[in-house]
């Protein structure tokens, strides 16, 4: 995602060129070159044009010190209108009601039913809330079928009402679960069309007011880039939803809907969910997306994915085992199940600064791991809990198991070998003398 648009900015940025001031005449190019890139990532005319109007209002005039280049004063402006654009901060969902009460609304295929799933296990793990699921989508075939398959993975319960047609009927009597079975969130997934309609936006109001939601919550496909935009609108129009989610974020999408949406329906983005696991959902920080969309990546998401899979006591048990070179192969494959659990690995990868340049055209299989996991699985306990004696005869079975040869399984033996030594001489490097070296190379 933005991956063209990221790239035609900094063309844009290179354009600008002299020292001093920024003018009229030599910001002309580069906010032509902007607004071109804009609308080629699908934005409409009217918010690209008031886009680069307000760039151009907040970079008139601007002194440029002597250290900054006029590109690089343009790059910061550009940065803080991109994350105004999309809504400045990030904006939290409305829990305050006991149960409180979440309605997904938004047209069939923008992937509501997933997201309910996912939006269900983010309140249960990181808002310590007990949610239920509920089926109201009584039209699309195998819709409840879905949801409760999605339940029983993140261990969430779904309210269903099996031969119901009623969908205002389903959610009220869920309600009335919730309140008996001490279920403090109701997540209400509700039936789409391929196309707005009369009798599914009657059917969406019925439903809202009847059953009085904390938050209703409109599922954009990203993929669709304006048409979802305009369908935001008519939601809107109809709903007054509360928050937009973007869903597909992964997929072929050129940034369109995220970067028009908030300022057609002056609504917030709320959520962006990407791929089909149930932990790819993310809170929407604008400012973080805008560092992401100028190739500056987004190390404080980043940062936040792997304190959520890290465990702090598991960290220091393992500090203390690579300090006694006890570091084995079921720690490096513990290691490994929680890196996959950040995500997808291209998109890990594109939030280090500079690397999302360097990605575009790399392509990360997310099974980049199942080679060496099978070779690990292919292993003996003892061999294992003690790498060093894992000679050429076992190296030889090892392969076979595994369905590999002996040279992957010698590639994967001294990868590990050199992965211990160096996390073994961060582990016993005295903090002290490491702040003092680092002291020393900033001088």
């Amino acid at each position: 995602m933005f991956e063209n648009l990221s790239e035609r900015l900094e063309r844009s940025f290179k354009i600008l060129k002299g020292e001093g001031k920024i003018t009229e005449i030599n910001i002309a190019e580069t906010l032509k070159d902007i607004r071109k890139a804009l609308l080629d990532a699908d934005v409409s005319y009217k918010v690209a044009k008031s886009f680069t109007d307000d760039v151009k209002q907040k970079a008139l005039g601007e002194n440029v010190l002597t250290s900054v280049k006029p590109g690089q004063m343009m790059t910061k402006i550009v940065h803080d209108e991109l994350a105004e654009l999309m809504g400045g901060r990030a904006t939290d969902i409305n829990l305050k009601s006991n149960p409180a009460i979440i309605l997904i609304a938004g047209l069939q295929g923008s992937g509501k039913t997933t997201f309910s799933g996912k939006l269900a296990l983010y309140l249960k793990t990181k808002k310590g809330k007990q949610p239920l699921l509920v089926a109201c989508d009584v039209y699309r075939p195998a819709a409840i079928e879905q949801l409760k398959v999605l339940g029983q993975q993140v261990n969430i319960p779904v309210f269903t009402e099996e031969g119901s047609k009623n969908p205002v009927d389903i959610a009220k009597k869920a309600i009335a679960h919730a309140k008996t079975h001490g279920f403090d969130t109701v997540i209400v997934d509700t039936a789409g069309r391929l196309a707005i309609d009369e009798q599914m936006m009657a059917e969406i109001e019925a439903i809202k007011k009847n059953i009085d939601p904390n938050e209703t919550l409109f599922i954009v496909d990203s993929m669709t880039g304006q048409d979802a935009v305009n369908t935001a609108k008519e939601f809107n129009d109809r709903l007054n939803f509360e928050g937009v989610v973007l869903t597909k974020l992964d997929g072929d999408t050129r940034g369109g809907a995220a970067l028009s949406i908030r300022s057609v329906v002056n609504k917030p983005i709320k959520f962006i969910s990407s791929g089909e696991k149930m932990e790819a959902l993310d809170v929407f920080h604008p400012e973080r997306m805008a560092d992401r969309i100028l190739g500056m990546g987004d190390i404080v998401s980043l940062v936040e994915k792997a304190q959520e899979q890290f465990d702090e006591e598991e960290a220091r048990k393992l500090q203390k085992k690579l300090q006694k070179d006890q570091f084995n192969f079921n720690d490096f494959y513990k290691q490994i199940q929680q890196i996959k659990k950040m995500g997808n690995l291209k998109d890990l990868a594109a939030m280090i600064p500079g690397m999302g340049k360097m990605m575009k055209n790399v392509e990360i299989d997310d099974n980049a791991f199942k080679g060496i996991e099978a070779i690990i699985q292919s292993m003996t306990p003892f061999e294992r809990e003690n790498p060093a004696v894992i000679n050429g005869s076992r190296r030889k079975r090892i392969a076979t198991g595994s369905g590999t040869n002996i040279a992957e399984v010698n590639r994967l033996l001294k990868q590990f070998d050199d992965t211990r030594k160096m996390m073994k001489t961060v582990a016993n490097a005295d903090p002290k003398k490491m702040n003092r070296m680092g002291k020393g190379r900033k001088r």
